[in-house]
């Protein structure tokens, strides 16, 4: 039997090769998209947590809300597909030797150039990240 064809299979390549193109393209491009939100949720987590540790050992509150903008926003910056627009927010409200600050990175993840049906065309991010104050510090 080798070398003969069946009569049924003429164009079956073509048309598996046709329907199958599509489908493996819209697979990569999600796995595109679900990494890319992936990688901003961890820069976003690292943000925080510098930024957090970077104010806890800060004199005063003054000090601790700009080191931990400074940090988070150093964590963020630099990639404008994973993290287009990086807000921190720094509460101080506890902050005292043992009480603690909490820091709140939320960016923006630019999606739109992908263009996969369904996707949005950009999502937000948000991660909070807290350190105790630390009891040593020098108090200014």
């Amino acid at each position: 039997m080798t070398g003969r064809r069946r009569k049924g299979d003429s164009g079956s390549l073509v048309v598996e090769l046709v329907v199958l193109t599509p489908v493996v393209f819209l697979i990569a491009l999600c796995i595109l998209v679900f990494g890319r939100v992936s990688e901003a949720r961890q820069m976003v987590t690292e943000s925080a947590r510098a930024g957090a540790q970077a104010a806890s050992v800060m004199p005063n509150a003054q000090s601790a809300q700009s080191a931990a903008i400074d940090s988070a926003v150093v964590g963020t910056s630099g990639r404008t597909h994973a993290c287009a627009h990086a807000h921190v927010v720094t509460d101080v409200s506890r902050y005292y030797p043992g009480g603690d600050v909490r820091v709140t990175v939320t960016c923006t993840v630019a999606l739109s150039d992908l263009s996969v049906p369904g996707v949005p065309g950009s999502t937000s991010i948000s991660e909070s990240s807290s350190a105790p104050v630390d009891p040593y510090r020098s108090v200014q």
